[in-house]
């Protein structure tokens, strides 16, 4: 057995891990907490996919953008401890009321995940709880400007160019590594955006930041999402502008697994 997850292979074959690099996820996971009510928020059955493949009951999982909560809700059914960072406190307030896990530990901080003053004060939260280093990272980032997520100066939806985006998104990545255990693994989920007539292929930057850090490439892993919001009854308004142009319509974000 793997040292950090809980499979038991003596079932292997009734897991319910995926093991494909293709993801063609149909609709949207709406059992439980999951709301779907922010938009951009994630698929749940990523990190849901994530967290058993990558971590093991009462292991620390981290989310630095924890948006509406997507990660630590399923960290609660999962039975796994939880930290997170959300930029917006409105967000972390709302988190905060829906869980309510009486075995496993939850710190959210509203704080800005590119600093470093912030994740000594996660420290501090683990050393409450007796724990040093987390075991898995999750990182759903914004793309870049697609949408405007707050007024904050410093959230990353707000950079003002992919330069400055990417330098906020490789602080965040390594200022996960300081609280990241030895070993273990983060996870990044990023798509990509066309802008000005040209692709822009942010999983790919955001790829080679992580990699000038030093982290080794485990996986690349392609999503598909059908019947989200933005393609919901558009498909042939979308299939007509790309026929009418040179462009394909997108279909896909990655997931990009890392080991540190």
């Amino acid at each position: 057995m793997p040292n950090f997850n809980n499979l038991d292979l003596k079932n292997w074959k009734d897991s319910e891990i995926w093991t494909d690099s293709l993801w063609i996820i149909k609709e949207r996971d709406k059992s439980g907490k999951h709301d779907g009510f922010y938009h951009g928020n994630f698929v749940p059955q990523i990190p849901h996919q994530l967290i058993l493949r990558y971590s093991k009951e009462n292991d620390v999982v981290f989310d630095p953008f924890l948006g509406s909560g997507t990660t630590a809700y399923e960290c609660e059914t999962l039975k796994r401890h939880f930290v997170g960072i959300e930029i917006q406190p409105t967000l972390v307030k709302h988190v905060q009321s829906k869980l309510d896990s009486k075995k496993n530990f939850f710190e959210i901080l509203a704080a800005d995940s590119t600093e470093e003053k912030t994740f000594n004060k996660i420290e501090e939260a683990l050393k409450k709880h007796k724990r040093i280093k987390v075991q898995l990272a999750i990182l759903h980032p914004p793309y870049a400007n697609i949408v405007k997520f707050s007024d904050n100066k410093n959230d990353l939806s707000n950079a003002k160019d992919l330069r400055q985006f990417l330098n906020q998104f490789s602080s965040v990545v390594k200022n996960t590594l300081t609280i990241l255990e030895k070993g273990r693994y983060i996870a990044i989920v990023m798509g990509d955006k066309y802008e000005k007539g040209q692709w822009i292929p942010l999983g790919f930057y955001c790829m080679n930041e992580a990699y000038k850090l030093g982290l080794t490439l485990k996986s690349v892993i392609i999503k598909n999402m059908e019947g989200n919001r933005a393609k919901q009854n558009k498909e042939g308004i979308w299939r007509y502008r790309a026929l009418t142009s040179d462009y394909y319509i997108f279909k896909h974000e990655y997931i990009l697994i890392f080991k540190y």
